[in-house]
Formats: structure tokens, sequence, C-alpha cells
């Protein structure tokens, strides 16, 4: 039953990874290698992040729940150094508008899997014991996707040119994206409590598709292949 559960956890974490690659055209690109590079920008970007977080936001004592939103506001405008790093990488690889958002978001969201779901799925997913807690960490492995897919339309978007009138649109996107982890902090100053579970499954999927919808219009309506 364990080695059932494992397996299942693994093909609902990686499964949409593999088939987006397999079925968006990018093998015939030889993209394998661009992501790859991808990650290796995303685990750098990381480092730089984390050496900024030391430095000036160092960890306070007590439990985490004793921290201020005003500090995690200020903690999590540091992930605004992942636009920049997508920004950097998407100049550096070569081909059209949406083979470089592909590429770039999916490296980018497959490093993320790696470095902070796979060492859980593999300790934890195994134990002795059935746990929603590994379904859940797989199934937020596939919003982490569609958000990382996300942000990379809305990067390549901002520097496409678009017209002054839409760019405070993909600039909100981009913002809202950024600040999504604060979400559940937010939930429970007014609810009461924080959301857990699949309650928190939706509190991160539901912004998620909404960007989704945004973006995929803003994309449509301005048809940005003729650049």
């Amino acid at each position: 039953m364990t080695i059932f559960h494992f397996g299942n956890c693994i093909a609902l974490a990686y499964g949409p990874y593999f088939l987006t690659y397999k079925y968006s055209g990018m093998p015939e690109y030889g993209a394998f290698w661009k992501c790859a590079q991808v990650a290796g920008m995303y685990m750098l970007t990381q480092l730089c992040k984390m050496l900024l977080l030391a430095t000036f936001f160092p960890m306070a004592e007590g439990p985490p729940e004793d921290s201020s939103l005003t500090t995690e506001l200020v903690k999590t405008t540091v992930d605004f150094g992942d636009i920049m790093g997508l920004s950097l990488v998407m100049h550096r690889i070569p081909g059209s508008g949406h083979i470089k958002v592909l590429i770039t978001g999916l490296g980018w969201a497959a490093a993320d899997l790696v470095l902070t779901r796979a060492l859980p799925l593999w300790v934890g997913a195994r134990g002795l014991e059935f746990d929603w807690k590994y379904i859940q960490i797989s199934l937020d492995a596939n919003i982490s996707l569609v958000h990382h897919l996300n942000v990379a339309l809305l990067v390549w978007l901002w520097w496409m040119g678009l017209a002054a009138a839409v760019k405070p649109l993909v600039a909100s996107l981009l913002a809202v994206c950024v600040y999504r982890p604060l979400l559940p902090q937010i939930l429970a100053l007014l609810v009461g409590s924080r959301p857990a579970g699949f309650t928190l499954l939706a509190v991160n999927a539901t912004p998620t598709l909404c960007i989704s919808l945004l973006a995929a219009h803003v994309f449509i309506t301005h048809n940005p292949s003729r650049w």
C-alpha cells in the first residue's frame, strides 16, 4: 500500500510537468537543456534571495506565527527577484515568444518542484500510514506550475511593447503573483484562523486561476504574436 501511495503522489506531482513538456511542442526545439539552464538560473536567484534575507531580515526568535503581516510583506517583496531572474533568462533564450514562455515557466517550476517538494514526498509519502498532506503537496505542485507559467507569460508581455493602457494591468498581475503567499495570513487576520489542507489549496488556486484568465485575455486581445 505504501508504494502505491508514493507512486500516486509522484505521478500527481510530476505528471503534469512531463505532459506539459511532451505535448506543448518543446521537444521539437530541443528544449530540455534550455529548461535545465533555466533551472540553474532559478537556483542562483534563490541563493541571492536567501543571502539578501539573511543579511537584512535575520530570523527572529520565537514561532513563525509571531511574525507580523508587515514583516512578511517586506520579506515577500524580495520575491520580485524571481521576476528579475525570469526576465534575464528569457532574454537569453532564442525562439518565438510562446516557446520562450513555456521553456522559462516550465524550467522555473520544475526547479521549484525538485527543490521544495521532492524531499518531503520522498521521505513522507513512503511512510507506513496514509496521509492526505502528501496528496495536497502534489496538488500544490500543479498549482505552482500554472503560477510560474503565468509569471513567465506576464514577464514576456511586459517586455513586448504593450500599449501604455495595458501595462498597468500586467504590472498589477505580476504584483499579485509575488504577494500571493500572503493570502493565507491575510485570511487568518480576517477570519481568525489560518486556512489549512484543501482550503489552503483553494486559497492558492483561486488567484492563480483568475490571473491565468486575465493574462490569457491580454495575450489574445493584443495578439503579441505579431511581434
